[in-house]
């Protein structure tokens, strides 16, 4: 019994570190770079791509600070012309364009069968420490300076003086950069936007290591006289008319019966006469 107990623990421990090996470098560890990444509309959707950083992502959006972060966020200007500009970058065609790449759903399906990943998520959601953060999240000092911005002059000074900020001259002008429009046309066409399972059908001269396929059969010459039933020419000769001598008019009529033998012979003696 407590064997079994203990192999349970193991794997509970061990569930969450199983689709949290990501590198470091690629997945955020705090709320502040969870946020970032999230309202950075060229990343934002890595967390659904692939079960191993949704793990990370599900433990960051279920603690109160990620909440405590966000509010204190949506009072800088800058939080939202950070957002807005990376909505005109070519990236954000790429990042949902990524969904068009087979290999995301086999991710997931293969985490669907998976008892780790359920683990993991469970985990997440019954952490005694997490539950113990949320009842004393009221005394966040976070949750205290967000309240405090909100009658903070300086919080309001930003935003009358962000027209003038150089992210928000910069958006103001992309619609009028033509980088922009051919940078967006550059990610459509990208095959490395669309995942690499079609580099190998819209990349040229991608698919000239692939093996050749089988010649098809050849078919032999059919007897004289008949048609071969795969030659165009010689089935556009069997609706054409066959060459012939032309009808004379008034049409010949048809032959008279054969007389007798012995009938025959006195015509045949006059026809051989000379003529008087």
């Amino acid at each position: 019994m407590k064997m079994t107990s203990l192999v349970a623990a193991l794997l509970v421990c061990a569930a969450p570190a199983a689709f949290a090996d990501a590198p470091a470098k690629q997945v955020p560890q705090t709320p502040e770079q969870w946020l970032a990444r999230m309202t950075d509309m060229t990343q934002n959707m890595t967390a659904y791509k692939d079960p191993k950083v949704f793990i990370p992502w599900l433990n960051a959006v279920t603690e109160p600070g990620f909440y405590t972060t966000m509010g204190n966020n949506m009072m800088e200007p800058g939080s939202w012309l950070n957002m807005m500009n990376s909505m005109t970058q070519p990236g954000a065609y790429t990042n949902m364009a990524a969904f068009a790449d087979p290999n995301v759903y086999m991710k997931w399906l293969a985490a669907s069968m998976d008892p780790n990943f359920y683990t993991a998520a469970l985990t997440q959601m019954t952490d005694p420490g997490k539950l113990m953060r949320w009842a004393m999240s009221p005394l966040d000092p976070k949750v205290l300076q967000m309240a405090m911005n909100s009658v903070n002059p300086n919080v309001y000074m930003k935003w009358m003086m962000s027209p003038l900020d150089p992210r928000a001259l910069q958006l103001m002008m992309a619609p009028m950069n033509p980088n922009l429009y051919m940078g967006w046309a550059g990610a459509t066409l990208n095959p490395a936007s669309y995942g690499d399972m079609w580099k190998g059908f819209m990349t040229p001269g991608a698919t000239t290591a692939l093996p050749t396929l089988p010649a098809f059969p050849t078919f032999t010459a059919p007897a004289a006289g008949a048609p071969a039933p795969f030659d165009l020419n010689a089935l556009n000769q069997l609706f054409q008319v066959p060459a012939g001598q032309p009808f004379a008019f008034p049409f010949p009529t048809a032959p008279a019966a054969a007389a007798p033998a012995a009938a025959a012979a006195p015509a045949a003696a006059a026809a051989a006469a000379p003529a008087k």
